[in-house]
């Protein structure tokens, strides 16, 4: 028999239907007759049939119409909101970030898997699991060395040895031993108590990467984790049921207790829960919706399910990812930016970046670009360091990005548990690999050298803007006073830098104790994690802005153009958002642009061209950047931007 979840005030109620050829306006009185039944006072409903109420879907909030039939609207174990009239939505309905989410109801469960063994993940496979592009399970031999360190722990239990987390209190009560009788509690009340963090919920992807982070950790073998409970938390992720995680709580040190303690709390068919299917709900039912069945805590479980740095490492992998993309394309942009202010490519000679060499820098793209003489026809020697240094600001920061994905992608696959179960030696140790020291220092490197290419970038916009330093209209925009152009995108470029500037100062020089100074000395790493996706995602919006104020230069310069893969770079973003003719509405077309870079669709049409030169024209002495964006070669007949 079909059924529904509905939410009325603080309770979800379960309304079997017999005939979905009932309407909506059926199963709110059938849900409110049930409200009112549990309550001594009725629930301050004089009568049902009168109670006027509205319905709508949970996931997306979209509002159900009385009169339509259930079946129609509705698929079984939907879960709906019944609003009365003169409440406001309940307060336990958490709808999800607008745009943040690419889960929706229409989301369908991949059918490709990828299999861990706590060894072998990346960051970009992380990445696309939080997208939802791929399902999980385990390799025989995780699944075997799960198996054996928890038989380990079984004996220890059993022969009532005395092991921190296992049979004591943790923290300052480590030296409180726990009867065998109390120790499932133990586990739960840790979960539970350590459920302290505040804020907004991470989103549902990157909760699909903490989930998924820990799962990966847990496969080591070496966190004592039954296979039983893995293998929960394994069907849980595979679809979609995601802990409500706020986002704010863990000094990352002992680990991400916090946040991960909400994550497995979920799991455990309690708080919050979000899935495609639900939208935020009890977690009990959204389990129950899924055929999914609460965890059980055996001793040491609830300590090895928080105890890590997954969540600084998980939001540190999208960081990174999200770094090398926007590297990637910062190079493309900042050659057409050169193109529309007719600078020269001598600066980037390869005999010049030769001298160089020994910095062994990772040089950007800039490097490779066609010499030139943009100035043999002007009264300029040289381009201003923002042009003429391009390939050292951009370099350092590609060489940075490949340094921090180095440890975010060993932070990934390191056991982070403690103490560490070793079945092979029949011990377990308590040590100190939860520490987020690593991943936390190296997230505000990554910060502070990203950081560089939107500082760079929003100069460049100034002297595309600046008509004493562009040669080109005030603005780029004709009938200048009558409209202002990309005056104030350029002050928008402006505040997102300076924003950068504070956001850059390290989170890992701070250190509070903790835990009654057992935990006295922390790494602070949840906020350089959090800090350098804000820091990342500026830069992505300044960069934004110069590539919409570079083609808008183009249309100053037109007939003339440059070369093709710029024009298809230019083609793309004409795309989405016209020529500035004159002033209107700009914050759409600075968001349409920000979508191409995070979809990195400027580097999708630029790289064959990438590829081409590189394979054809470049001498294989020559080292190559991986991201080398160069012009085409010199024997190729065009017409230019430039004064040659």
């Amino acid at each position: 028999m079909p059924r529904f979840t509905v939410h009325i005030r603080d309770e979800w109620l379960a309304v079997p239907c017999r005939d979905t050829s009932s309407t909506v306006s059926w199963l709110g009185q059938e849900a409110l007759k049930r409200y009112v039944k549990n309550k001594p006072d009725n629930g301050g409903i004089g009568s049902v049939k009168e109670t006027r109420f509205i319905v709508r879907r949970c996931q997306g909030l979209g509002l159900l119409d009385a009169d339509d039939t259930i079946e129609d609207v509705l698929e079984d174990n939907d879960f709906v909101e019944l609003a009365i009239e003169g409440d406001t939505m309940s307060p336990d309905f958490i709808p999800c970030e607008p745009g943040v989410s690419n889960l929706t109801a229409a989301y369908k469960e991949p059918e490709k898997y990828i299999s861990l063994d706590g060894n072998s993940l990346t960051s970009t496979d992380l990445v696309d699991l939080g997208r939802g592009l791929y399902k999980i399970k385990l390799t025989s031999e995780a699944e075997r060395k799960v198996v054996q360190s928890r038989e380990l722990l079984d004996t220890i239990v059993k022969e009532n040895k005395v092991v921190y987390g296992i049979t004591t209190g943790f923290g300052k009560f480590a030296r409180t031993v726990i009867p065998v009788s109390k120790l499932k509690e133990l586990q739960e009340n840790l979960v539970r108590s350590h459920s302290a963090g505040l804020g907004n919920p991470l989103s549902p992807e990157r909760t699909r990467m903490l989930l998924a982070l820990r799962i990966n950790v847990l496969a080591k073998g070496h966190s004592g984790v039954s296979l039983e409970t893995l293998h929960a938390m394994i069907q849980a992720f595979n679809a979609s049921c995601l802990s409500f995680v706020p986002e704010k709580g863990t000094v990352g040190a002992s680990g991400d207790l916090a946040p991960l303690s909400h994550l497995a709390l979920g799991l455990m068919g309690e708080g919050k829960m979000w899935s495609p299917k639900s939208g935020w709900a009890d977690a009990k039912y959204v389990l129950e919706a899924h055929g999914l069945k609460p965890i059980s805590l055996k001793p040491k479980e609830g300590l090895a399910l928080i105890n890590g740095t997954q969540m600084i490492t998980s939001l540190g992998a999208e960081a990174v990812e999200r770094a090398q993309a926007i590297a990637n394309q910062a190079d493309i942009i900042a050659a057409l930016t050169l193109e529309v202010l007719k600078g020269t490519t001598k600066a980037f000679d390869s005999g010049e970046r030769q001298q160089q060499r020994e910095r062994k820098q990772n040089r950007s793209a800039l490097g490779f670009v066609t010499p030139s003489q943009s100035h043999r026809f002007c009264d300029r020697v040289q381009d201003a360091y923002t042009m003429r240094c391009c390939p050292q600001v951009h370099g350092i920061a590609n060489d940075t990005i490949k340094f921090v994905q180095n440890i975010i992608n060993t932070e990934i696959n390191s056991a982070t548990d403690n103490p560490m179960v070793f079945a092979e030696r029949g011990e377990t140790i308590s040590g100190g690999n939860f520490h987020g020291e690593y991943p936390s220092k190296a997230l505000d490197f990554l910060a502070i050298a990203v950081h560089e290419l939107a500082s760079i970038s929003e100069r460049r916009i100034e002297r595309l803007c600046n008509p004493s330093l562009s040669e080109l209209p005030a603005f780029l925009v004709n009938e200048g006073g009558l409209n202002s152009g990309f005056m104030i995108a350029h002050c928008t470029a402006a505040s997102l830098v300076s924003e950068n500037k504070v956001l850059c100062h390290p989170s890992s020089v701070d250190s509070l104790s903790t835990s009654a100074a057992t935990e006295d000395h922390v790494s602070m790493g949840g906020w350089a994690a959090r800090k350098a996706l804000r820091v990342i995602e500026h830069v992505e919006q300044v960069l934004a802005i110069e590539l919409l104020v570079a083609c808008q230069g183009i249309e100053f310069l037109r007939p003339l153009r440059t070369t093709t893969p710029l024009e298809k770079v230019y083609e793309l973003v004409r795309s989405v958002v016209k020529p500035w003719i004159k002033d209107r509405f700009m914050s759409p077309d600075i968001e349409a642009v920000h979508r191409l870079i995070l979809d990195q669709k400027v580097w999708t049409v630029a790289k064959p061209y990438i590829d081409k030169y590189q394979t054809e024209y470049i001498p294989e002495s020559r080292p190559v950047s991986p991201t080398a964006f160069s012009l085409e070669p010199p024997s190729s007949p065009r017409k230019r931007l430039r004064h040659e």
